[in-house]
């Protein structure tokens, strides 16, 4: 069985980590060099770098950010937000990120992420999905930081995504995000029962147990939490000691 990964992920705003609860009321947190440099150390299987903002303001991703960011860590890499043409994803790629994570881009041109998968290879191509529940057992995609509902089913979109040819799903639940009470493990099952790609399980992560929950059972491959980390809530080698204590498949701490 393959080893589950722990992400941390840099949520960023003017360069600045930051973080909220549903998408919304967010606050400054830390420099995300330093953040990158401490989770590298504390045993982080991959990173994820968000431009939470430049989407919504229809501007392109702050490189040199991640060109910062990528030169302190040597764990794989992931940078999302403002990614909306190949020119994007090569220049991403270039700056010394491993994968680039498309969002709203894909939804206003599904054909970017089978363009780009050509292009640069599924591995490197990561579909995320903002999802809502709309009504019981039903979930929205939205999109420009979880501003917009696009009446998109989440489950087709993430089947879809699959079959343009992302390699990756992360799956945020808008519903439990920074709210610390577990993973949206109903959703993020549904998704998981429908591909054959790795799933990410991302927002609602408050406890270790709350990772061993979403790793288990063949729900997520991964799980990305953020202030947890960024808070000092959880320590990312003593998450992994425990999970492995859980018999979950982890990647010891060198």
């Amino acid at each position: 069985m393959l080893a589950k990964r722990i992400i941390p992920c840099l949520d960023v705003d003017k360069g600045r980590v930051v973080k909220g609860k549903k998408f919304q009321d967010i606050k400054d947190v830390a420099d995300p060099v330093e953040l990158a440099m401490r989770y590298n150390n504390e045993g982080a299987d991959e990173l994820v770098f968000y431009d939470i903002t430049a989407s919504n303001e229809e501007r392109n991703i702050f490189l040199d950010m991640v060109e910062r960011v990528a030169a302190t860590i040597n764990i794989p890499f992931m940078v999302g937000g403002g990614i909306r043409t190949i020119d994007d994803i090569y220049r991403v790629l270039h700056s010394g990120a491993d994968k680039v994570s498309i969002n709203s881009a894909a939804i206003t041109n599904p054909t970017l992420i089978e363009t780009a998968a050509a292009k640069f290879g599924t591995q490197c191509i990561v579909l995320s999905i903002d999802a809502k529940e709309t009504e019981p057992g039903k979930w929205h995609v939205y999109q420009n930081g979880g501003r917009t509902n696009t009446g998109i089913d989440a489950l087709e979109w993430a089947i879809q995504g699959e079959q343009l040819g992302a390699g990756e799903l992360v799956i945020n639940s808008i519903d439990v995000d920074g709210i610390k009470n577990g993973y949206n493990l109903t959703l993020t099952k549904a998704i998981a029962d429908q591909v054959n790609v790795p799933i990410v399980a991302s927002g609602g992560a408050g406890s270790p147990v709350h990772f061993q929950q979403v790793l288990r059972d063949n729900i997520a491959d991964a799980a990305l939490a953020a202030s947890v980390f960024h808070y000092d809530l959880i320590n990312i080698a003593s998450l992994k000691q425990y999970l492995a204590q859980q018999n979950i498949p982890i990647r010891s701490v060198s």
